[in-house]
């Protein structure tokens, strides 16, 4: 039982952490009809640049701050590259973007170095958040914080005690990306430049005659989508690791994620990123091989088979390609994606 509770909520905060990278690309493609190829860079800046701030001001400033400053990036971006080839059509915005993580992989690496920086949560978070202690007679208590190592030592042989641990880091990734959904639902739904916003996705034209700035508009929601990306590479860089890698380990995830919701929607985005991350940490988890799972199914397979190398493949040495699975099987049966209205 302790395994399923520990599993499923590390799979909830990889989830919410990818729904924080994937609410801004689909905020930016909903409105500018741009794939940005840069949105992990800008994931990675923020962990490079909460990192500096942390060094200088403490993690909690820098969780402030280091969005903030990869947001004005982004709009700096938008307004000064993005929107001069924006009149030429989609592919130079496709190709800027990606020119532009180069750039930024570059930078990178000639500010901080190509290794992997030291970039620790505070102390605070440091330990587990609680500790699930399974025993055998007394059954499973829940525990806040660390538990002392005698009560997960049995002095009987026949008693069984397993203690299961919560980093603290994980839980406080889980509260910073709920704090952000109800933040840019409220934005959205509940403000006058939310409404703004919904209008110009739609009708750019009749915001525009109304009196309000379009492209200052996108502009804005261009450096939100990377101010997003930005909290989540603090989250993420101080909770795992911050290199050079960190954009491509995620890049090519967080588009996965955006066409199995379906392009240009959040909820979906929000329902395909606890999919992911629960399906592969359950499956990164589990140790059954390919050959032991679909015999059980009944499959009938021949005892040289499960011995041959692909039969005794196991499901965690899979997991990395069941994303990219689970997006081509969207495509053929599903172009639109979950909860999309468009065709991917």
């Amino acid at each position: 039982m302790e395994f399923f509770i520990i599993s499923m909520l590390n799979g909830l905060s990889y989830g919410l952490l990818l729904f924080m990278l994937s609410s801004g690309l689909t905020l930016i493609f909903s409105m500018m009809g741009v794939l940005n190829f840069a949105h992990a860079s800008f994931y990675m800046l923020g962990a490079y640049i909460g990192y500096t701030v942390s060094g200088l001001l403490g993690f909690w400033p820098a969780l402030l701050l280091a969005p903030l400053l990869t947001g004005a990036l982004g709009a700096l971006f938008e307004r000064y590259c993005l929107r001069r080839v924006h009149q030429f059509g989609h592919v130079p915005e496709l190709l800027i973007t990606f020119g532009l993580t180069y750039v930024v992989l570059e930078v990178v690496q000639l500010l901080w170095g190509r290794i992997a920086v030291d970039f620790a949560p505070p102390a605070a978070l440091q330990g587990p958040a609680f500790t699930l202690v399974n025993h055998s007679v007394e059954g499973l208590r829940w525990v806040w914080g660390a538990v002392p190592l005698a009560m997960c030592s049995a002095a009987d042989a026949s008693l069984r005690i397993v203690c299961s641990p919560f980093p603290a880091t994980r839980g406080c990734m889980m509260l910073v990306a709920m704090a952000m959904l109800l933040s840019l639902w409220l934005l959205l739904t509940r403000t006058r430049i939310g409404l703004v916003i919904q209008a110009a996705l739609t009708h750019p034209d009749a915001v525009q005659a109304l009196g309000h700035n379009v492209p200052r508009v996108f502009m804005l929601v261009f450096g939100a989508g990377a101010a997003l990306a930005g909290l989540a590479g603090v989250i993420g860089g101080s909770t795992f690791l911050t290199e050079p890698a960190m954009a491509a380990t995620v890049g090519s995830i967080v588009f996965v994620v955006v066409v199995v919701g379906g392009l240009g929607s959040l909820s979906g985005a929000f329902i395909a990123s606890l999919l992911i991350g629960v399906v592969q940490t359950f499956a990164v988890a589990l140790d059954y091989s390919v050959g032991s799972v679909l015999a059980a199914l009944g499959m009938g397979l021949s005892p040289a088979w499960q011995a041959s190398s692909l039969g005794r493949l196991t499901i965690a040495q899979v997991a990395p390609i069941l994303p990219y699975l689970l997006l081509v099987l969207i495509l053929i049966f599903r172009p639109r994606g979950l909860l999309g209205t468009r065709d991917a």
